[in-house]
């Protein structure tokens, strides 16, 4: 059974940054499609980044330059470095498996993790 614990979240102020883990179980992170993705009030889920089992890694122009996807192999764990956050980062963010061609996620969701950007 596959099980994704996200966490790390928190209040930051604009500027600010943080860093989320997904937690792994059942799967394998470095083989795997792995993608973070995000939810904002009164907003549709959108992908943030996405990381291939060879390493190569996309993001949402929006947050490009400013955030980072990594894992860490031995700890079957998946990052997002969050730098100079904004407002609208503010958001549930969520990781999962995604479809090797566009990231789009494949499996159940996890609780998530609050993110909110506010001075």
């Amino acid at each position: 059974q596959v099980q994704l614990v996200e966490s790390g979240g928190g209040l930051v102020q604009p500027g600010g940054s943080l860093r989320l883990s997904c937690a792994a179980s059942g799967i394998i992170v470095s083989i795997n499609v792995m993608g973070w993705y995000r939810q904002a009030p009164g907003k549709q889920r959108e992908l943030v980044a996405c990381m291939t089992s060879g390493g190569y890694t996309n993001y949402a122009d929006s947050v490009k330059g400013r955030f980072t996807i990594s894992r860490d192999n031995a700890k079957n764990t998946l990052y997002l470095q969050m730098n100079s956050l904004k407002p609208e980062d503010t958001a549930v963010y969520y990781c999962n498996v995604g479809s090797y061609a566009t990231c789009s996620p494949r499996g159940s969701w996890g609780q998530g993790t609050q993110v909110t950007i506010s001075s």
